[in-house]
């Protein structure tokens, strides 16, 4: 078995080579209840330890990587083989784009790996085009559920049917940078409305000498609107494909930031930020906030230097009080082929990757906050990974359901979103021109 390992890793490795230099997706970072501590299913087959039928089964897996997680998951495939001695699992891994462009060749042909890593962005697209196998007949036998809230099964869901199960997550948070709050003498952001938040920037960056920057104009992030959108009631998209906002409240949106760019300077200009891209404000050290996903924290201290041991990690702006505005996001999901010949076994595989200690042991948070409790329960949480389950722990009131699955060219939409964000902190575009040039897009992305 160790030679066959080392082989998957040599062939790994050479996948790998062939898309080097490429980086790991960014959707890379909670539940309570508790899972099976062995972390195996619950039904009587994986009690036998062996596969589902009785017979040597081979199974196909696919994930994007690098050689860190490639080793990873070689570990845990050794394990898992190890418990159902009659499962094979030959694993393959490339970098994110690669992976994609693979899957749809796979799919156009019908043969897809039998249990696949999977981007959320995707999910919805394959699962309409009858790509992945049902879930639903597998949840509480071959895949553990104890270990998993409604939320986060939740995630997996399109149009009803369970098609993916999320192996970790992440929720949107604002990151604050207590050194440089020190050195301007400025208190943390104590929490209060968007409004509230644009004038403790101005007072950071007054206090500095305009040295550093309170942060920057958040309405160049889709997720910030989304955000504010869900405390109203509303989705960024419905589930049907319709925008859950008009041209008069995207209007209000990008009028709220101008304080924050132009002649007020009160925020970082976008001219800044182009010239020390790709690191951001925050990462460079010449903002002292960034709102974004909890799990950028390791990557922020890591481009601070060694100066910096710790950021503060604090809730987003409040829209509406007692709202559940935020939700915890899949950062990868786990998904079967709907043409694979051996269902039972890959959903019992995808049992073991989502709920066992030990793979959770072996991963820590490489791919995001286990989602299972069964799989935290491996890991010993310190450090930035401790900080990040805490502030997940204290957000709890205001998680609500997570949104309906993104929809087909939600990515191509969220990149317009940004180049607008972009051209207005430039100023090359009015506030009016950029939402006819969204709606416009929106109009193609969503009736194509």
């Amino acid at each position: 078995m160790v030679n066959v390992h080392k082989r998957r890793r040599f062939m790994a490795l050479v996948a790998l080579t062939a898309a080097s230099g490429i980086a790991l997706s960014a959707c890379s970072s909670d539940a309570e209840g508790e899972a099976d501590p062995t972390g195996s299913a619950s039904g009587e087959e994986s009690s036998e330890g062996e596969a589902a039928s009785g017979e040597d089964v081979t199974l196909d897996f696919a994930f994007w990587g690098n050689d860190v997680r490639a080793d990873m998951y070689a570990q845990s495939i050794d394990l898992f083989e190890e418990q159902y001695p009659n499962i094979t699992v030959n694993e393959t891994f490339l970098g994110f784009p690669e992976f994609w462009e693979k899957r749809q060749t796979e799919a156009a042909g019908g043969g897809l790996p039998d249990v696949m890593q999977f981007d959320y962005s995707y999910l919805r697209q394959y699962s309409q085009n009858g790509l992945l196998l049902d879930l639903g007949p597998y949840l509480g036998s071959e895949i553990n559920t104890d270990g998993l809230t409604e939320q986060i099964l939740g995630i997996g869901v399109v149009d009803g049917v369970t098609t993916g199960i999320a192996t970790s997550t992440n929720a949107w948070g604002m990151y604050t940078n207590p050194k440089l709050l020190d050195e301007a003498g400025v208190a943390e952001f104590g929490g209060g409305t968007w409004d509230e938040y644009s004038e403790w920037i101005g007072e950071v960056t007054a206090a500095s000498g305009d040295d550093v920057y309170g942060g920057g104009d958040y309405t160049g992030r889709i997720q910030n609107f989304e955000v504010q959108l869900r405390a109203e009631g509303k989705n960024l998209f419905n589930e049907d494909g319709t925008p859950g906002f008009d041209e008069a409240r995207l209007t209000e949106f990008w009028e709220s930031g101008s304080e924050l760019r132009g002649e007020n300077n009160i925020g970082i200009s976008q001219q800044k930020l182009e010239e020390i891209y790709p690191i951001s404000g925050f990462g460079g050290g010449f903002t002292a906030s960034e709102l974004t996903w909890d799990n950028f924290g390791a990557g922020y201290l890591g481009e601070l230097g060694e100066s910096y041991t710790e950021l503060g990690l604090i809730e987003p702006p409040v829209t509406v009080e007692g709202a559940k505005d935020l939700y915890q996001k899949p950062s990868m999901l786990h998904t079967i082929s709907a043409n694979t010949e051996h269902p039972a076994e890959s959903a019992m595989l995808v049992d073991f990757l989502i709920n066992s200690p030990e793979v959770g042991a072996i991963f820590g948070t490489n791919r995001g906050l286990p989602a299972s409790q069964s799989m935290r329960d491996g890991i010993t949480f310190e450090g930035m990974d401790a900080q990040i389950l805490e502030y997940e722990e204290s957000i709890a009131d205001r998680l609500g359901d997570a949104p309906p699955v993104p929809l087909v060219g939600y990515g191509t939409l969220e990149e317009k979103f940004r180049v607008l964000g972009t051209e207005l902190g430039f100023g090359t575009v009015t506030v009016e021109d950029a939402v006819s040039q969204f709606f416009a897009e929106m109009d193609v992305v969503l009736n194509s």
